[in-house]
């Protein structure tokens, strides 16, 4: 079996690694092939994950490459986990939407259109070379905004399916607190990407949600959702809801530290510098705070349920096709999904409340906007799209935020220029 990583040379990538070696068992990976056109880092990380493997007795070989064609072809999946202009990109999309008083994140808001706008023809280009030359490989997309991206690539009518960790860390992190194996555990997970509700933790089929929340609060409870808002939507939002929920007091936040974009700059040095450590041969401990917490295990569970069929249920990024019957068919949600070798089939949805229904078509509405502007350019429709975000909704803020975008993004954006 032979898989790829696209974005392969990114410090995330020895956490990918330390899963493949660990899982085997699952998905018995014989070749695996890390893509990135910044070779220096390409062969730290690539040196990492054969010491990695080795020290795992893991049989396959790790192949670096900067050439994409020869490292997808004969892939059986392909990952994605690529930044298009690096952390430097990323910290202007943090930094410019706060000169407006809007949030500024890399998935959300402003700064999150910039880095669809930049991603989506990258991944478009990518998927169609994976298809050229080997129809039949899945593309699991990891990269950000992933509801867009995947709906880019579904759009286009790749074998695609997006993939996001938030929904593995509350499985795993519900799994600690009520001291079951996360197995055991069952997610009403529901919503888009980065823009989800926990509804229901299930147990042996018992909603162990109540119970969580009467013996947990304190603990499942933040600055940004304090325990009173959690009893009384009797639901766990995902961390990403802060920007809605609290958008001004996050700007202010925001403006009071350095990006996490600059954050990561610094950590990824540190990082890099260790990886380059003959002596190295698992992942540090430092890689936690780089952020995608069992990444590896939900990647290994659905590269193991597209390629082995199992239809298996897991959270992940696919079309709508009517599950949630306030959304258009070609709308990609994030939800318990049956995976197997046909793709992933959203599994019933009870009725999604008004108070949440209501946040996710918006939300909707400005992706499909925001893939319009992705995939044809134009001022007017990077316009329509901020005009459609919740978090902007005024004219004026709009068009500042329009002229922004494009004067920080004009060196990725052709039609910009």
């Amino acid at each position: 079996m032979k898989l790829t990583v696209v974005g392969g040379g990114s410090t995330y990538t020895p956490e990918l690694v330390d899963g493949f070696a660990r899982l085997h068992d699952t998905l018995p990976v014989t070749e695996l092939v890390l893509v990135d056109p910044a070779t220096d880092r390409l062969e730290l990380v690539g040196g990492l994950a054969r010491r990695i493997f080795a020290r795992q007795g893991h049989p396959g070989r790790v192949v670096t490459t900067s050439d994409v064609d020869a490292g997808i072809d004969g892939a059986d999946a392909v990952l994605l986990q690529l930044r298009v202009g690096g952390q430097a990109a990323r910290n202007e999309d943090e930094t410019w939407p706060l000169e407006c008083g809007c949030v500024g994140q890399e998935t959300t808001g402003a700064g999150g259109l910039a880095k669809a706008l930049r991603t989506v023809p990258v991944v478009l280009d990518i998927a169609e070379r994976v298809r050229r030359t080997n129809p039949d490989a899945w593309i699991i997309d990891f990269t950000n905004p992933v509801g867009i991206v995947t709906r880019a690539l579904l759009s286009q009518g790749h074998k695609a399916v997006g993939l996001c960790n938030v929904a593995i860390g509350f499985q795993r992190r519900f799994a600690q607190l009520l001291g079951v194996a996360p197995e055991q555990v069952e997610l009403d997970h529901v919503g888009l990407n980065h823009l989800t509700w926990e509804r229901a933790v299930r147990v042996d089929g018992e909603d162990m949600l109540p119970k969580l929340l009467a013996d947990h609060l304190g603990e499942l409870a933040s600055d940004w959702f304090p325990a009173e808002l959690l009893l009384r939507l009797g639901v766990v939002p995902s961390y990403y809801l802060r920007y809605f929920y609290a958008h001004d007091e996050v700007v202010k936040e925001l403006l009071s530290k350095p990006s996490r974009a600059a954050e990561v700059a610094a950590l990824e040095k540190q990082l890099l510098d260790m990886y380059a450590d003959p002596l190295l041969d698992e992942k540090p401990a430092l890689l936690e705070q780089r952020g995608g917490a069992y990444y590896s295990e939900a990647a290994v569970a659905l590269a193991s349920s597209l390629l082995n069929n199992t239809g298996d249920v897991q959270v992940v990024n696919t079309l709508n096709n009517g599950t949630l019957p306030f959304l258009p068919d070609d709308a990609v949600i994030e939800v318990p999904a049956a995976v197997g070798a046909d793709g992933a089939r959203p599994v019933d949805v009870r009725a999604v409340e008004p108070l949440y229904s209501g946040l996710i078509s918006h939300v909707t509405a400005y992706e499909q906007l925001a893939l319009d502007a992705a995939l044809h350019g134009g001022a007017e429709r990077v316009f329509n799209a901020l005009l459609a975000h919740p978090l902007v909704g005024q004219i004026s803020l709009a068009r500042e935020l329009t002229d922004k975008l494009l004067a920080h993004n004009a060196a990725y954006l052709p039609w910009a220029q």
